[in-house]
This record gives structure tokens, C-alpha cells and sequence, in this order.
């Protein structure tokens, strides 16, 4: 059987669609470092399609600290819109976002906490540790056509040893080992058809830097 002219161009209409969910970013009050994400849509039909993802994180934090003080880095990201529609398919939602961080070398972290955020939908936005990395997760949904914007993430944490440097950085090195996932629900012939992203950033800026003296 062949396939119809819309499943045809079902993998194009659906990259396009998923690069724009991150592209729009609305401005904020602190200008944020600019970041782009390297990401792979991977749609039921049609195979892996890759794209670009704009977006911008502010980043805070003390320009040096004494060896064993304590002291907070925050990551603050900018808005990001949602577009309602694109190339003529409707996206429904975007869902279960999340964002990671390493854990930052030459510190303790000894608290971590999430505060802000708007727009994210009925889902509770929670903060977790594993295996060295900070995990940011919002469950959704996040309507079509929605501007929403992540919390912030705000670390507490002990500065090593004199004469090293503490570098807040967003986690990621590949499709495979990525810093931000997301699941796209798109509308294909009046159904929805779920697409799982993985993103990571390219190149990685730092964020924040102390120095321990």
C-alpha cells in the first residue's frame, strides 16, 4: 500500500514543528546567555529528523567565595512560546520537559530548591539528584500557542579547595547523553502522535563562574 501524500511529508512537518516549539523566546528582564540545542525527533513514521533549538538561560552567582563557604548559583531560563500550529499540523502539547545540570565540580551541593515559573500547566514542576546531575521535571501539559517559562534553579553549595573554579554549566554531550528532553503531541489526520526529543547543547556555555580563593 502507499503511503498518502500527507504521511509523506509527516517527518519534515514534524521537525519543523518540533525546532519552532523552542525558538520562540520572549524577551526577559535579565538578558540571558544564549544557548543552542543540537536535537533528534524521533516520530513513529519516517525516522529520526534532526534540528536546531534556540533558547537563552540567565545565570547568577558570586564571583568568589572563601574555601568552605557557603553560597547560592541560580539558573534562571527565559520564556519560550509554544506555536499552536505549524506547516499545518496542530500542536496539542508539549510534556514531561526535562532539563539537567551536573552537579558543579570543586563544590558540595547541600540544598537545591525550585522557585518561579509560569504558564507550565496542571503538572507540579519537582527537582531531583542523581548519579551527579540536577534534574528539573514538568510534567505539563503545555498547551499549543502557550508562552510558559521554566522555574529557576536555585543551588546551595560549599566551595572547595583554594585557587579552583566553580562552573555552573546545563548537562548534555550527544542524542544519546542529552540535557533537555521534551514529548511533542502533534495532530496527524485528526489524531495525536507522539514524538520524544532529546536535546543537548552546542556548544555548552558556562552559565556562572566563582573562584575559590
Amino acid at each position: 500500500m502507499r503511503p498518502t501524500p500527507m504521511l509523506k511529508r509527516l517527518p519534515m512537518a514534524l521537525a519543523a514543528g518540533l525546532a519552532l516549539v523552542g525558538l520562540s523566546v520572549a524577551p526577559a528582564s535579565a538578558a540571558p546567555t544564549p544557548l543552542t540545542f543540537a536535537c533528534q525527533a524521533n516520530p513513529p513514521v519516517g525516522g529520526a529528523q534532526t534540528f536546531d533549538v534556540s533558547s537563552g538561560v540567565s545565570g547568577t552567582a558570586p564571583a568568589s567565595v572563601a574555601s568552605g563557604e557557603d553560597f547560592e548559583a541560580t539558573l534562571a531560563p527565559a520564556p519560550i512560546t509554544v506555536p499552536g500550529s505549524v506547516s499545518g499540523y496542530a500542536v496539542r502539547n508539549i510534556s514531561n520537559i526535562k532539563l539537567t545540570m551536573p552537579v558543579p565540580a570543586h563544590a558540595t551541593l547541600t540544598g537545591a530548591s525550585l522557585f518561579g515559573g509560569s504558564g507550565l500547566g496542571s503538572g507540579v514542576p519537582s527537582l531531583a539528584v542523581s548519579g551527579g546531575d540536577i534534574i528539573m521535571t514538568v510534567p505539563g501539559p503545555i498547551s499549543g500557542g502557550s508562552t510558559f517559562t521554566l522555574p529557576s534553579v536555585n543551588l546551595d553549595l560549599k566551595a572547595g579547595a583554594p585557587g579552583s573554579s566553580i562552573t555552573v554549566q546545563l548537562a548534555g554531550t550527544s542524542y544519546a547523553s542529552p540535557g533537555l528532553t521534551f514529548n511533542a503531541s502533534v495532530t496527524v489526520i485528526f489524531f495525536p502522535v507522539s514524538v520524544p526529543t532529546s536535546c543537548f547543547p552546542s556548544p555548552n556555555p558556562v552559565l556562572s563562574t566563582t573562584t575559590v580563593d
